[in-house]
């Protein structure tokens, strides 16, 4: 039985790449410590299990030494100077397929003669917030008084989603890494990023956050298309930043969905804040949460006072989630967005694209599964 050879180090880098602990590995491969002491080789087979245990590529298992993993983004979750630690591969990988989707959506615009789009990049730091604000509600097209009129804040999210992507965003909202159930996504990692461009901008918002934070998550990204700034964020409406990008942003996306000057005019300091809080979600159709940070800003409680009132009312949400189960083909849709899933189906259907990488971009597997989605998208054959 031929046995291969590989570098003790390279073990110990996929392992903690992957953020698996040894007695897990072990479990799996009884003879796992000796391959990682050097004592012991395995087979080509088990090294392949072994790749896809810790998430690495087998090639990786034959390098002289392992490779440098630079984060290919900005890292904005850094709160307060402190470090936000190594990432993990569940990240990593969510980026790289979403860098390989806008790749292949600024070609297809380059093809399809769509016009740059103006707003990204057009602020900076230096900006006024109420103003920045002011000019995403608008190329939004969704007004207060519009959003008002919604049933509820959780299909104002929906909307403001829908509107985003009509206006040239690129907005997937998934749970998983690509289209693997088995690799879920961790919120307190991160919460999303932007990947800035002027004719591809893409928006992820992790989807095992809770509905309540997706809808700042998504206006605290469109604020990092406005300044044309590529990165990952952990912001929530809670979040305290030093002055910079992070902080601009967060203001920028309170101020979005719930501007500051009509809500001191709203805001009733005599009621009772649990009443507050589900009348001004109604008024604004924004969570509770966002309420909760805007009465912040007003000045109406206090730091201390706002972060037990926050985590209250953040365990009452808990239960509001994403769907992850339903219908298959309306959830793949959300996962890598319809507008980048109509173009990818079109490409395909007119032979700009070949199948098998519509399939890899897509997240399907079969003729029929595709031909469903196209049905499902509308896009005519």
């Amino acid at each position: 039985m031929i046995r291969v050879d590989v570098k003790p180090e390279l073990y110990r880098w996929a392992r903690r790449r992957a953020g698996v602990e040894i007695d897990s590995l072990v479990r799996r491969f009884p003879r796992y410590r000796e391959w990682e002491a050097g004592r012991a080789r395995p087979t080509l087979k088990q090294l392949e299990k072994l790749a896809s245990a810790t998430r690495a590529a087998v090639g990786f298992f034959f390098l002289s030494e392992p490779p440098e993993e630079p984060f290919p983004i900005a890292d904005f979750r850094a709160i307060g100077g402190a470090p936000s630690g190594r990432p993990s591969v569940d990240l990593l990988d969510t980026i790289y397929l979403c860098q390989q989707r806008q790749d292949w959506y600024r070609e297809f615009a380059r093809m399809t003669g769509e016009e740059p789009l103006s707003f990204v990049g057009s602020a900076s730091a230096d900006s006024e917030i109420e103003t920045v604000a002011a000019n995403i509600r608008t190329a939004l097209r969704l007004d207060l008084e519009e959003r008002r009129a919604l049933p509820t804040w959780t299909e104002a999210l929906r909307r403001l989603v829908t509107q985003a992507d009509a206006m040239g965003v690129l907005v997937m909202v998934s749970g998983i890494v690509g289209s693997n159930t088995r690799r879920p996504l961790d919120p307190k990692e991160f919460r999303g990023f932007a990947l800035a461009d002027r004719t591809a901008p893409l928006i992820f918002i992790n989807g095992k956050d809770s509905k309540a934070a997706q809808m700042f998550t998504l206006a605290h990204e469109l604020a990092h298309l406005w300044l044309g700034e590529t990165g990952v964020s952990d912001s929530g409406p809670e979040s305290r930043h030093d002055p910079g990008v992070e902080d601009w942003c967060n203001r920028v996306s309170a101020e979005t969905l719930a501007p500051q000057a009509i809500m001191r005019e709203e805001y009733r300091a005599n009621e009772p804040l649990e009443d507050e809080l589900a009348r001004l979600a109604r008024r604004f159709k924004v969570s509770t949460l966002v309420v909760l940070r805007r009465i912040l800003d007003i000045g109406g409680l206090n730091r201390s006072g706002f972060q037990r009132a926050y985590d209250a009312e953040l365990e009452k949400l808990k239960t509001i989630r994403a769907s992850s189960g339903g219908d298959f083909y309306r959830t793949q849709t959300v996962r890598v967005g319809r507008r980048f899933a109509q173009a990818v189906v079109a490409g395909a259907l007119e032979g700009n694209a070949s199948f098998p990488e519509a399939f890899r971009l897509l997240g399907v597997r079969r003729m029929q599964t595709f031909n469903e989605l196209a049905r499902n998208l509308g896009v005519a054959f």
